[in-house]
This record gives C-alpha cells, sequence and structure tokens, in this order.
C-alpha cells in the first residue's frame, strides 16, 4: 500500500497531525491588546468561516502570543486555517495550524471528556477549624454540643420583647381615610409667616 505524499513545503510537525476541529494560533500581539479584547477580535475573525464554539487566549508566559479557536466541523475549521493563515492580524501575521489533540469543549460534546487527574496544586490541606465546621450539626438539630468557652443556647420558646407590653398598648394603624383627612386638618391649620423687616431704620 503506498503512502500518502506530503505537500511540499510543510514541517513534518504540521502535517503529522490530523484535521481537527481546534485550531491552533500563534504570532499574536501579547503586549498589546487586553484577554477579553483579543479573545473577542479573534471570535469575530474566524466566526466568518463557520460556527465557533470557544476561544481560548491565555495571558500566561507559556501562552503568551497563542490561541486555541475551536469550530464546530472540522471542515469550516479547515476553511478558515486555509484562508486566515499568514493574515495579517493587529501587525502581525497569524500562523495556523491544527491542534495536537481534541479540545475540552468538543469532548464533552461527544461524550469522551475526562477531568484532569488531581494535581499537587488542587490538593488542599483541611485544617482541624474547617473539619469541625464541615462535621457541625445542621441547624435546628437537637444535640449536645461540647463547651467550647461559648454559652449554651437558650431553650425558651420565642417571646416578644418586654418594652413592646400587650397586644391593646402597641398601638393600630389608622385605615388610610383616616390619615388623609389628619393630613387636610393640619394643612389647613398652617398659618403664613409673618414677614418682619429686619432693617435697621433706628
Amino acid at each position: 500500500m503506498a503512502t500518502r505524499a506530503l505537500p511540499p513545503g510543510l514541517p513534518a510537525k504540521v502535517a503529522s497531525v490530523p484535521p481537527n476541529q481546534t485550531l491552533y494560533v500563534t504570532n499574536l500581539p501579547s503586549n498589546k491588546i487586553q484577554k477579553e479584547d483579543l479573545r473577542t477580535a479573534l471570535y469575530m475573525l474566524f466566526s466568518t468561516y463557520g460556527a465557533v464554539l470557544d476561544v481560548v487566549a491565555l495571558k500566561t508566559m507559556k501562552m503568551r502570543g497563542q490561541a486555541h479557536v475551536v469550530f464546530k466541523d472540522i471542515q469550516t475549521a479547515t476553511q478558515a486555517m486555509r484562508s486566515l493563515n499568514g493574515v495579517e492580524f493587529f501587525g502581525r501575521e497569524l500562523k495556523i495550524s491544527y491542534a495536537k489533540s481534541k479540545s475540552n469543549i468538543i469532548a464533552k460534546l461527544d461524550g469522551t471528556f475526562k477531568p484532569p487527574a488531581a494535581s499537587m496544586a488542587a490538593q488542599v490541606e483541611v485544617t482541624d477549624l474547617q473539619q469541625s465546621i464541615f462535621n457541625a450539626p445542621l441547624p435546628g438539630a437537637s444535640t449536645t454540643v461540647p463547651s467550647r468557652g461559648l454559652p449554651p443556647k437558650p431553650s425558651a420558646p420565642n417571646h416578644a420583647m418586654a418594652d413592646a407590653g400587650t397586644a391593646e398598648s402597641r398601638g393600630t394603624k389608622r385605615p388610610r381615610e383616616e390619615e388623609e383627612k389628619k393630613q387636610e386638618e393640619d394643612s389647613d391649620s398652617d398659618v403664613a409667616m409673618e414677614v418682619e423687616d429686619d432693617s435697621d431704620d433706628e
């Protein structure tokens, strides 16, 4: 069986990557533009060729000047790569190739996504205080709490405030009509102020 010949001018590294829905874009401006603006500009540029699912542009030292653009299908990704490779973007020529691996969003859509294994950075040491908070009984549960300097919760039922008195002495709300009548009476009793002459004519 004959092997397929590689097109002339392609490096072996690029030619060995199979077509993919995710494009790897390099030679992006890293310090001239904010990350969100770069993502928006890349989305606007690449979405003219088809449905863009995601644009991943990071500003870390390792990923500076690079981005991944995820298309819905391989055909639109290929068309965008062929059309935009070498195009000037913010003063620099884009270098576009297929990504080496499947994007996480494509893997989630396929159902083949596996979360990365917990790394050393993801492992968090739980302190005794945190553990006691997590293991605390639910509110309202009747359990005895060991005394750690806190007074026990009062078990008396809820009572009205002592200064509230009885229901009769608390007062009643008047209906709206009475309030309006009261306001009219108050406004009728207003007397215009007399104007005094403050001149110094002595």
